[in-house]
């Protein structure tokens, strides 16, 4: 069912709808890798063909390693989208990513465990050995770099994305090691998706909300995380995001 979507966005904790689509209108298509997260709401922003999924669930009910990363993507493809931003969540470890920061990696590092990460999984289906030294689509990038800055959306261009499994957040030890491996964010469901929609030769790109500083870093050391903190900074940085799609979707 190719519903001829311009731009599929997937989104993490804190964002499970986007309001501004208009016509809406919810479909949850049959994969043979089992359930969605939920329904993928498709609907039109500025007269483009927009398509949404809430990552978690729209009751935030899907931890980072039981979402069906194979499942929500496939069903987005089936549904005819071509190009897909991941909208994640992330803690910031480096100086240039505190909290309410948006930013648009380059890079990253996966630490996640025990996930399927490949269609490669069953017996019969292609072995697929894609390049992954950009993870991210380096034209789509380009894209929402100049998107944000046509709408005047202040975007941090580059970082490396450190994939953790989650659910819990991460010990002060765990970001030291991270900073030591270059990592300059830290999230939970930066893997397996975007290596998942190489594999289905989706165009991807992360846009990354800062939410909080990681355990350690920033200039509170000793700040206790509250899951409410990461929600009022996710819903303030992400006041920017409707434009830049806007801008996108007209480029």
């Amino acid at each position: 069912m190719d519903l001829g979507i311009d731009l599929a966005v997937i989104g993490g904790t804190g964002l499970y709808q986007l309001a501004e689509l208009e016509d809406v209108e919810p479909h949850q298509p049959v994969t043979r890798y089992g359930a969605l997260s939920g329904p993928v709401r498709v609907g039109t922003l500025d007269g483009r063909r927009v398509a949404f999924l809430a990552r978690h669930g729209e009751g935030h009910s899907v931890p980072p390693h039981r979402v069906n990363y194979r499942a929500n993507l496939a069903a987005l493809q089936a549904l005819g989208a071509r190009q897909v931003l991941a909208l994640n969540t992330v803690g910031g470890i480096t100086e240039r990513f505190g909290p309410r920061v948006l930013a648009c990696p380059d890079q990253l590092i996966d630490y996640t465990w025990g996930r399927v990460s490949t269609f490669s999984e069953e017996e019969g289906s292609d072995l697929l050995h894609i390049d992954f030294g950009d993870p991210y689509t380096p034209a789509l990038r380009r894209r929402v770099l100049d998107a944000a800055a046509a709408a005047g959306v202040m975007l941090v261009d580059g970082g490396c994305y450190g994939a953790t499994q989650g659910p819990r957040l991460e010990t002060r030890a765990e970001i030291v090691r991270l900073r030591r491996d270059g990592c300059d964010l830290v999230g939970m469901t930066g893997m397996p998706e975007a290596s998942l929609a190489r594999e289905l030769g989706l165009d991807y790109a992360c846009l990354a909300i800062v939410a909080n500083w990681a355990a350690g870093a920033g200039p509170q050391v000793d700040e206790v995380i509250t899951f409410q903190h990461v929600l009022d900074n996710v819903a303030a940085a992400s006041s920017g995001i409707p434009p830049l799609l806007r801008a996108l979707l007209a480029a």
